[in-house]
């Protein structure tokens, strides 16, 4: 933020609001441009972000895991008082909202998931739900909650971000937790050995007769290659995908926020553009939520799909 006493710069703001509060372990020294001494090596909250990259791998963004771990737990509280209060007859209200969602889940399951596990349809849940509700905070006009937070803070240079979704690491841990599934049910379905056959047997089907075993080696360690990519690729696009969405839709909003100090006409015409952003973005955060469930479910299909076995033997 501005010095104090200041109002901010366009830049300023704008970079505030895209900034993490940081906790991380800040070595001994100068920071803040020489304003602040760290005398010991010490567990403490960032105050620029000269001190956020000094703190490098060893710091935790406190306002991202508190929204989506109070996000997570809504969604279990709602859904739960909705499963307890669930009946025989033809629900109403929310009851019937939450029946919406699930019978929705539950088709969308059964069209892309061919195969039998019980804990696809609830993973599918949990994913579309808790990605819309960290998404949904992006409707939140961009200034409210964290001018409340650095009231309460007492400290104007707070830093404070409401949307997890627009932090990278947020997406990516999402990502590489279905990445972890994936490959736990490959194996789990396909034994150790298959799992490194369809690594190694694919695209390309080396051939084990005649003149072919010599170039089954070089085959083996392409198809491997290959395989290993687009098998990390899959976590990484799916992280990156609902990241870079959300990450531009809030900044539209910083944006459109900086014209209300622009002079009267410019702050109401700001104000429909505000508007008229918040409806279509309606739109954007349910896709998103929708995407990454669905790809997670076409992850999951992928990871319990079992190859013919005679097919490596040719």
């Amino acid at each position: 933020m501005a010095a104090e006493g200041h109002a901010p710069t366009t830049t300023e703001y704008i970079l505030h609001h895209l900034t993490n509060w940081t906790y991380g372990k800040l070595p001994a020294g100068t920071y803040c441009d020489g304003t602040r001494v760290q005398e010991t090596t010490s567990w403490v909250v960032a105050h620029c972000s000269e001190e956020m990259k000094a703190m490098g791998f060893n710091a935790i963004h406190l306002d991202s895991m508190a929204w989506s771990i109070g996000l997570g737990l809504i969604f279990i509280t709602l859904f739960r008082w909705a499963a307890k209060k669930a009946h025989a007859g033809v629900p109403t209200g929310f009851l019937n909202f939450v029946e919406m969602i699930i019978e929705f889940i539950d088709k969308t399951v059964k069209d892309g998931f061919q195969h039998k596990n019980a804990f696809i349809a609830p993973l599918a849940l949990t994913i579309f739900v808790w990605v819309f509700l960290m998404n949904l905070m992006d409707l939140v006009p961009v200034d409210w909650l964290p001018e409340l937070a650095m009231w309460i803070a007492g400290d104007r240079h707070f830093y404070f971000k409401v949307v997890p979704t627009t932090d990278v690491n947020i997406t990516m841990a999402m990502g590489f937790t279905v990445f972890a599934l994936m490959i736990g049910f490959s194996i789990a379905k396909k034994g150790l050995i298959g799992f490194i056959k369809e690594l190694t047997f694919h695209p390309f089907h080396p051939s084990f007769h005649g003149i072919g075993i010599i170039f089954a080696p070089l085959l083996i360690v392409i198809n491997f290659t290959l395989e290993t990519i687009a098998l990390i690729a899959k976590p990484i696009s799916l992280g990156l995908r609902l990241f870079g969405n959300m990450y531009a839709g809030e900044m539209i909003f910083i944006l459109i926020a900086t014209m209300f100090g622009a002079g009267l006409l410019i702050g109401i015409f700001g104000g429909f553009l505000q508007w008229g952003w918040a409806v279509f973005h309606i739109l954007v955060i349910t896709l998103q939520a929708f995407v990454f469930m669905v790809l997670t479910i076409v992850y999951m299909a992928m990871a319990h799909h079992v190859e013919d076995e005679d097919q490596f033997t040719h």
